[in-house]
């Protein structure tokens, strides 16, 4: 095998030094939030003398961090095209009210989920329709929709101020984890979470193989194998002490079943989709893209009635970890979806974003409420330092787009 190739043709070999300061440099957007997120960990593990990276509480920063990123995910779509949605943290309160209360009226859980995931893409369709059709701006249509619905959750939840859910497998979505195998109790950890550990790292490292494989046989430049290979182990063990964990514990939780599958289904439409390549034309020249054919007020209704969607998921999730219903849910789940938006690489120019780096983004954020929780800090501080975040990234990413258009 012509390994010589991976440089590209005419390339000559860079020294490994050269070469990894190389691609720390053309990556250091993605790169600044894992070093941002490795620093949490370290400050608060250190300032909490452990606790914080327990078992225990790791598995409850999986379960806290859920609802935000599904809202984050969506959020990043709406950020993409240039748009924003003010409401969706109320319209998440709002409908994880509404399956509180038909939960609470008998319905069958199987028949409630799909009632409320269906009523949260009603609300993006007409957030869209208004957005799309009418021509109202996005930040007036949702500022008008977080008024309404933060006056409907109130209207809702009147009566008795909270409204508890009892119902076991509508609790299991933020509360439970996957069952384990039934040999499994042999064992002092859980099974199916270490073989559901080593399964994804192996799929991860044949696919990275086979990437590699395609752009030396095109001839692309591609990272040396010394770097490939670190970048693998690095990777591996990543995964296998975060599944340690978890299998030592209680095994992987539903939240992070539920969360991965929306990355996937989300991952797979931006990036091997038609639909997904008009989002980023969208956001990267409107004009342009509608006179290149494609239909910009359909990409946008579709991506407000997917917000919708998410919006209720994350309603859902948050009154599953909570077992109730609150007349204050929802409130500031937009800032945290929108911070973790651009703290995941999201451009405020718009064009730019991946839902996956969106995910490191709402870690970021909800692992700064779960460290300074565990030390008892004041949430009014806590709303300082998130602030200090959101305003840091951002800035970060406009200096590093500057510069790396002079």
């Amino acid at each position: 095998m012509k390994t010589e190739k991976m440089m590209g043709s005419g390339q000559k070999k860079e020294s490994l030094a050269t070469e990894v300061a190389s691609l720390f440099v053309s990556n250091i957007r993605d790169y600044a939030m894992y070093i941002a997120l490795a620093v949490i960990f370290l400050i608060f593990t250190i300032t909490t003398k452990g606790l914080f990276i327990s078992s225990r509480n790791l598995i409850n920063l999986v379960n806290q961090t859920g609802y935000v990123a599904v809202l984050a995910i969506g959020m990043t779509l709406v950020l993409i095209i240039k748009h924003i949605d003010l409401s969706i943290g109320f319209v998440a309160g709002f409908l994880g009210a509404v399956a509180a209360i038909l939960l609470s009226k008998g319905w069958n859980v199987w028949l409630v989920l799909p009632t409320v995931l269906a009523c949260g893409v009603l609300v993006g369709v007409y957030q869209g329709f208004l957005v799309t059709k009418i021509q109202v701006p996005a930040f007036v249509t949702t500022l008008a929709g977080m008024f309404m619905f933060r006056g409907l959750l109130s209207m809702v939840t009147a009566g008795t101020g909270t409204i508890i859910v009892r119902d076991r497998v509508f609790l299991q979505l933020s509360n439970g984890y996957i069952p384990d195998l039934p040999w499994g109790a042999n064992f002092d950890f859980h099974l199916l979470t270490l073989l559901v550990g080593i399964g994804l790292v192996v799929s991860i490292i044949v696919s990275q193989i086979r990437h590699r494989q395609s752009l030396l046989r095109y001839e692309f430049k591609t990272n040396s194998m010394p770097i490939f290979v670190v970048k693998q182990i690095a990777l591996s063990v990543i995964v296998l002490v975060i599944t340690w964990i978890m299998a030592s514990y209680r095994g992987i939780p539903w939240t992070a079943v539920i969360v991965s599958v929306v990355l996937l289904i989300y991952n797979f439409v931006l990036t091997k989709t038609r639909f997904g390549r008009h989002v980023y034309a969208i956001g990267g020249n409107a004009e342009a893209a509608e006179l290149s054919g494609i239909k910009v007020n359909k990409v946008t209704f579709l991506v407000f009635s997917s917000m919708g969607l998410m919006a209720a998921l994350a309603g859902m999730l948050y009154t599953s970890r909570l077992a109730s219903a609150t007349p204050t849910a929802g409130l500031g789940f937009e800032l945290d979806a929108i911070a973790s938006s651009y703290i995941g690489g999201v451009s405020v120019g718009g064009g730019v974003g991946r839902v996956t780096n969106t995910i490191i983004g709402a870690l970021v954020i909800m692992s700064l409420t779960n460290g300074m929780n565990l030390l008892g800090v004041d949430i009014s501080f806590q709303y300082v330092v998130k602030g200090a975040i959101f305003v840091l990234a951002v800035a970060f990413d406009v200096t590093t787009r500057k510069r790396a258009k002079a």
